[in-house]
């Protein structure tokens, strides 16, 4: 059974397509994400609409405006990190992985979901509601063990190269 990667010490990925399934699998993913987006959305509208006493000067309270501060916070980090993501590979690196740096990255591994996990914070602390916080618990369970799991496979992937300082999801923290 001969290694199809010669090279132990190489990053490439020996598989270009590591699903041999004829299944379309990203497409039903992307439904099942776009189903929960449309779900969730609903909710959270309907809840906001029907269930919620907001006052009207809601948006001059000291707790809006740190949650919304920490949404476009958090905001700005996703983003960051999904683009930091999108371009680690250069042209004609397919298979290759690399160490994501800069932003939160020098921080976290999983920079994309801890900006994830700080915008619903920031909508739950703005929202003010047990609504915003359950939806806020549920992100962070759900997108933590995750962020653990990936950043296992890095330290096991990139072992002392890895930043030793780097966390998994929550700076300095886990």
């Amino acid at each position: 059974n001969p290694n199809p990667n010669p090279n132990p010490n190489s990053n490439r990925n020996p598989h270009p397509n590591p699903n041999p399934h004829p299944i379309p699998e990203p497409a039903f993913v992307a439904f099942l994400a776009w189903c929960f987006c449309v779900f969730n959305g609903y909710m959270q509208a309907r809840s906001l609409c029907s269930y919620s006493s907001l006052p009207a000067q809601v948006s001059l309270t000291p707790r809006f405006v740190v949650g919304v501060g920490l949404w476009f916070a958090g905001l700005i980090i996703n983003v960051h990190a999904d683009e930091t993501l999108r371009n680690l590979r250069g042209p004609g690196e397919a298979g290759v992985y690399k160490i994501p740096r800069g932003g939160a990255f020098e921080y976290v591994t999983g920079a994309n979901f801890f900006g994830e996990i700080v915008e619903w914070l920031g909508f739950a602390i703005a929202r003010g509601d047990i609504y915003g916080f359950a939806f806020a618990f549920y992100t962070a369970a759900n997108i933590g063990p995750r962020a653990m799991q990936h950043h296992r496979w890095y330290l096991e992937k990139f072992k002392e190269e890895y930043p030793k300082e780097r966390r998994a999801v929550i700076p300095l923290l886990l």
